[in-house]
């Protein structure tokens, strides 16, 4: 028998120890193993059916297996998958203009993951500081915020105030002032002469879809403008429809100065980041200076250039606004009843769930029991943050569900 004939057809249980066994225990996920899926629903090796109410945290915005996405991957597919930059390729120049007009930008810094365009645009800020700002060289800080998330690399990890993200992964990289988030005020004391950029989500994803005060990003955009300071701001979670708007930033009318994507934009199909920006800032990169073999692939361009077409249309931002209102308002409803506090925006949502009823781990066993699959984080808030495809129907589905697990 071959190696994978052991496992063809093998339970969820069978799956799971077998995963345990040689997957290295980064992860603690729910005792679900899925083998197919379409659009908001996905289904096990058992083939019982969920609905996907965490969408890969965002990677999976236009649902699973999206029919546009989908065949531009696999006429990309029967092609050319991967040349590195060494050579251009077809697709490159239409997906970087593409991701650029969404964006209202001149230029794009094509990655492979989100913590990828983090760090890109730590390199790129530096940079910029030295050679425009003036900053003394080897200087250069930036104001990063309490609770952030911006990935797992050594560097991100040193500003994190995470221990679960820092203990045993020092020592760890200088360069970064941390401020609570939300506070304008404490951003614009920690600026400096050596300041070179402030690193924002505009809302806060892993923290537990943490929403600042409405004013917040507008004061940092006055503060970062005065100061000469570059503004960048991590949608690598809340950007490409999700909030109900292209960018979050968009919401409040703010325009940053590096755009930071991910997630979403690979379409749940292959990984594709993003640092896009004007060029009077990503043009301080010069050749041999920073790379990446896979970055802006001919695959990955193929599916990024799609998503941009999904997102010109408006249609899935309008979705996450209407359906959003509608999550808001059901989710309202629970606060008292096993439900401590709310906070949503467009089709994403932190629910604090009351002791009294359980940590938030097992309301998400009790949820996938009942055929929703959703996550939990800091030990008491569920995120929902279904695929913005989801309809009025399977929201309503979901969300008994919820009730139900919480009375549960």
């Amino acid at each position: 028998m071959e190696a994978d004939d052991t496992v063809r057809g093998s339970s969820t249980s069978e799956r799971i120890a077998q995963a345990e066994r040689w997957a290295a225990h980064n992860y603690h996920p729910l005792p679900v193993v899925i083998e197919s899926a379409e659009g908001v629903w996905v289904t096990d090796v058992d083939g019982r059916r969920y609905l996907d109410f965490l969408a890969a945290y965002s990677a999976v915005n236009f649902g699973h297996r999206h029919p546009a996405l989908t065949a531009a991957a696999h006429a990309q597919l029967d092609q050319l998958t991967l040349t590195s930059r060494a050579f251009g390729s077809a697709p490159f120049g239409p997906f970087v203009e593409g991701v650029a007009r969404l964006a209202g930008k001149q230029m794009v810094l094509p990655m492979n993951t989100g913590a990828e365009a983090v760090e890109s645009a730590i390199k790129i800020s530096r940079k910029w500081g030295y050679d425009v700002k003036g900053v003394p060289a080897d200087a250069a800080t930036i104001v990063v915020a309490h609770g952030n998330f911006h990935g797992r690399t050594t560097t991100i990890v040193s500003f994190s105030d995470d221990p679960v993200a820092t203990t045993g992964f020092g020592p760890f990289t200088p360069g970064f002032r941390m401020v609570p988030y939300g506070d304008a005020a404490a951003v614009e004391a920690a600026i400096d002469e050596t300041t070179v950029a402030v690193l924002v989500e505009p809302i806060q994803g892993e923290a537990g879809v943490i929403i600042p005060p409405p004013s917040y990003l507008p004061e940092l955009r006055a503060i970062t403008a005065v100061r000469g300071v570059l503004l960048i701001a991590d949608e690598i979670q809340s950007g490409l429809g999700r909030t109900g708007a292209t960018f979050a930033c968009d919401l409040v009318g703010v325009v940053p100065d590096l755009y930071l994507l991910g997630k979403a934009l690979g379409g749940g199909i292959v990984p594709v980041s993003a640092v896009v920006g004007d060029r009077e800032v990503l043009g301080v990169l010069h050749p041999g200076e920073h790379g990446s073999t896979f970055g802006g692939n001919p695959l990955a361009a193929a599916v990024g250039t799609a998503v941009v077409d999904l997102l010109e249309t408006g249609e899935m931002q309008q979705r996450a606004k209407s359906l959003g209102e509608i999550l808001d308002a059901r989710l309202n409803r629970l606060i008292g009843h096993g439900v401590t506090a709310v906070r949503s925006v467009g089709l994403w949502a932190g629910v604090d769930i009351d002791p009294a009823v359980g940590t938030a781990r097992e309301v998400c066993e009790r949820l996938m029991a009942r055929g929703v699959l959703a996550k939990d984080t800091h030990g008491h808030t569920v995120r929902l943050a279904p695929p913005l495809v989801v309809t009025e129907g399977e929201l309503d589905l979901a969300l008994t569900a919820l009730e139900e697990s919480l009375r549960s």
